[in-house]
């Protein structure tokens, strides 16, 4: 016999923020968001040589294409992540990771 409760109708955006939960995502569509708005949180100079890889679990993870701006990013990691979380929330971003590779 199976359970009742597995077979009941759960509204999508119940199951939609389950999954998020679990994958340690934002709410809303927070990436996308701090995709479109790159440039107003880096600066253009930075942007240039820096693109945004994933947000999960509070961590931004950006992808440089030099050490020189790997290290300079993580030199601003405080006012990254404050205007990060400006623009959609706060403290939705708590710290950022930075790698090198190709942008």
């Amino acid at each position: 016999m199976s359970d009742p409760a597995l077979s009941d109708p759960v509204p999508i955006a119940d199951a939609l923020q389950k999954v998020r939960a679990e994958l340690g995502l934002p709410e809303g569509d927070a990436l996308g968001r701090l995709t479109d708005h790159w440039v107003d949180v880096v600066g253009g100079d930075v942007a240039a040589h820096a693109r945004l890889d994933t947000l999960r679990d509070g961590v931004v993870s950006i992808v440089a294409d030099s050490s020189l701006w790997a290290s300079q990013l993580r030199y601003l990691e405080t006012a990254v992540r404050d205007r990060a979380n400006t623009l959609i929330g706060d403290d939705v971003v708590r710290s950022i990771r930075v790698r090198v590779g190709p942008v």
